[in-house]
Order: C-alpha cells, then sequence, then structure tokens
C-alpha cells in the first residue's frame, strides 16, 4: 500500500481529563500516515487523483482546536474516524502526542498510536 506521511503537525487544544487542563489547554502533535493507491497521481500529475494533505491537516487541526476531549484517545479515534469518512483513503495510522503534559515528572510528551481501515 502506498502512503501519504504528514509529520509534526501542531496545535494548541483543550483536552484532559482536569476542567483545569481542558481551560487552560495544551500544545499537541500528530504524525498520520495515510494508506493510498498513488500510481494513478503518479502518472496524471493531478491533485484529483490524490489526497489532498493541506485538507487532511487543515481537518486535524480543526478537531483538535475546536473540540474537546478527556482522553487524547478519543481525540485520536476522532481524527481517524473524519479522514476515514472524508478523505479517499483506506486505512489511517495516526500518533496523537500530548507535548509536556501536566504531570510531576517531565517527560516530553505522552501518545497514542492507532491504526484503522476503511
Amino acid at each position: 500500500m502506498d502512503k501519504l506521511i504528514l509529520k509534526g503537525i501542531r496545535f494548541h487544544g483543550h483536552h484532559g481529563v482536569p476542567e483545569a487542563e481542558r481551560l487552560v489547554g495544551g500544545h499537541y502533535e500528530v504524525d498520520a500516515t495515510l494508506g493510498h493507491a498513488l500510481a494513478n497521481a503518479g502518472h496524471t500529475d493531478a491533485l484529483a487523483d490524490t489526497v489532498n494533505y493541506a485538507e487532511v491537516i487543515a481537518r486535524i487541526v480543526e478537531i483538535g482546536t475546536q473540540q474537546s476531549f478527556q482522553l487524547i484517545e478519543a481525540l485520536a479515534e476522532k481524527i481517524a474516524s473524519v479522514i476515514l469518512e472524508q478523505f479517499a483513503v483506506d486505512e489511517v495510522h495516526l500518533t496523537v502526542k500530548k507535548l509536556k503534559p501536566p504531570i510531576e515528572q517531565p517527560i516530553d510528551y505522552f501518545a497514542v498510536e492507532i491504526f484503522r481501515n476503511a
């Protein structure tokens, strides 16, 4: 399966279990790999024959910034389902990272990784 790879999509979102964390918000990063046959686009050189990655990125940022979830698992599931519903892809592999989560032990990020098929 051919793939479109989008790395480092960043936004400020309002997600988290504590209400205070949802109010203040935090920084998130999404990596998305989309399974899609690319041979036709390679031959035609036409945007209509592939997935417009700018539109995919816009939808990811829109979901991440305009909706609120307690768990990043739910955020990841929502992003994956929207991509599968709105774009002509066969599969989605997502990594959603909560950058510098508000916990006592400092870490770079907490992440979930999911894989969904059409």
